[in-house]
């Protein structure tokens, strides 16, 4: 069961990053905000699977990485209920609006930010905790130590306001972009996770 378990969770991270992917392509954006909460769900069922599987000597790691899961999914649920409800159903008053408001690159936007770089410390902890024993494996790995680079960017630039004018309607095309490559990057870490799984199933 553990290994079905993980595997479904890579298969829905995967499935998510993708539809998010399509979402933003032709502008949808509740359905990208909706599509949100089921990638920690995806991502947290992953996480435990690799934590499950690691070995005693690896399983700090593991555990750290699993945390992280946890404060990303947390974070990640604030940000993106709040957008498919007070948001859009609430006649929020200006300054409510430019807080709450993902679009408008407010307190949630940087929230968010901060959650994806609680992810990228997940995946890097998790990519430290498994032992490669195939190609596909090594790719999985390093592409998971790597994607811990952007809890840099994440944590760092919000402080500066680099990333508030991508959430504006002026820079919203490059807002996309980055996305589109972060969904581009992360897609075949889900689906590298889904054949590690099916191989290794208990």
């Amino acid at each position: 069961m553990n290994g079905a378990i993980a595997k479904a969770g890579a298969a829905i991270t995967a499935v998510s990053v993708f539809l998010f992917a399509v979402c933003m392509l032709v502008d949808f954006p509740f359905g990208s905000y909706l599509v949100c909460m089921f990638l920690p769900i995806g991502y947290i069922m992953t996480a435990a699977g690799f934590h499950t599987k690691s070995r005693r000597e690896r399983r700090t790691a593991a555990t750290i990485g699993l945390a992280f899961a946890v404060i990303y999914a947390a974070l990640i649920f604030i940000v993106y209920f709040a957008q498919v409800t007070s948001v859009r159903l609430d006649g929020l008053n200006e300054q409510a609006s430019r807080i709450l408001d993902y679009q408008r690159g407010g307190l949630l936007f940087n929230i968010d930010l901060l959650g994806y770089g609680m992810m990228a410390l997940s995946t890097f902890f998790i990519g430290l905790s498994f032992e490669a024993v195939c190609p596909a494996d090594k790719w999985l790995k390093l592409l998971m130590l790597l994607h811990g680079v952007f809890f840099i960017g994440c944590f760092i630039m919000p402080m500066t306001g680099a990333f508030t004018s991508m959430a504006s309607g002026d820079a919203g095309s490059g807002g996309t972009i980055a996305l589109l490559c972060w969904c581009a990057y992360f897609l075949p870490v889900a689906v590298l996770a889904y054949r590690h799984f099916q191989r290794t199933r208990q």
